[in-house]
């Protein structure tokens, strides 16, 4: 299994910063975003990774690779250790790059990676939600429900407040028939970014996804939708019609690293 991180956005609710530094980039503490994810990836057993850029975020690439100029300055210092944690993920993990022209929703960033999948089920993680649980990655979790759906697409949901709802893609879901586990839903439906009145549930998709081949069928045949962006959201609600996607009420912290807001969240709890 390959895991695809689309990070081509431009990150506008971090802008000036984001002018020059990718959003990925930004630390909790002293690791970046993008690291914390790649870590979660690696620690569910996925080290072949698939990362969406634009060619403005090319720093992003830079920093999985390894970097002797400053490995020889730091050498006999007390800090070389520091880069310990990130060679070790570089040198165990295998990185692809795939460029996104044109700025089109999370559905078409997704499509960029069709050829770079390998005809499989496949992780998708956004950096910008920061997941917290030492003990059992968010994504393992996902990777454990899909072993025993592996036709059909697992999503991460998360009990959100009614004045968040309108921000997330929103499922109607149903209890699973013989399933007594009270944190797995058969999807039945999902809206993207309903208002309040119109969502069909409490619970918010986020950024952690284990999806099969066949979404890059509905993507290639979605219209856009809100914001003139092909969806993710609208690709998954035509196999949730299908009964092809499980929703999983994933154990462990979350933080909208997206907005100010949860960033400082995140830096104060860590």
């Amino acid at each position: 299994m390959k895991c695809v991180l689309p990070v081509a956005g431009f990150g506008t609710r971090f802008l000036p910063f984001t002018k020059v530094i990718p959003k990925e980039l930004i630390p909790i503490g002293a690791k970046p975003l993008i690291q914390f994810a790649v870590q979660e990836s690696f620690d569910s057993g996925i080290n072949n990774f698939v990362i969406i850029l634009n060619k403005e975020k090319l720093s992003i690439k830079q920093f999985f690779k390894r970097n002797s100029n400053i490995e020889n300055l730091i050498s006999e210092t007390n800090k070389n250790h520091l880069l310990d944690s990130l060679n070790s993920l570089i040198d165990k993990s295998n990185f692809k790059y795939v460029y996104q022209e044109q700025m089109h929703g999370l559905g078409h960033a997704i499509l960029q990676a069709k050829d770079e999948v390998n005809n499989s089920s496949f992780a998708v993680i956004l950096p910008d939600d920061l997941c917290f649980n030492n003990d059992d990655p968010v994504l393992s979790q996902l990777v454990r429900v899909q072993k025993d759906y592996p036709d059909c697409c697992v999503v991460a949901l998360e009990e959100v407040s009614d004045s968040a709802i309108s921000n997330y893609g929103v499922p109607s879901i149903e209890n699973i028939e013989g399933h007594d586990n009270e944190r797995l839903f058969r999807v039945l439906d999902l809206i993207e970014k309903p208002k309040i009145e119109d969502a069909p549930s409490k619970y918010a998709v986020i950024g952690r996804y284990i999806l099969t081949q066949e979404i890059f069928n509905f993507i290639e045949e979605a219209s856009p939708g809100l914001n003139n962006e092909i969806q993710l959201t609208d690709a998954l609600s035509e196999l949730a019609k299908k009964g092809k996607v499980i929703g999983y009420i994933f154990e462990g912290k979350r933080y909208d690293c997206g907005q100010p807001k949860g960033w400082k969240e995140a830096i104060i709890d860590l």
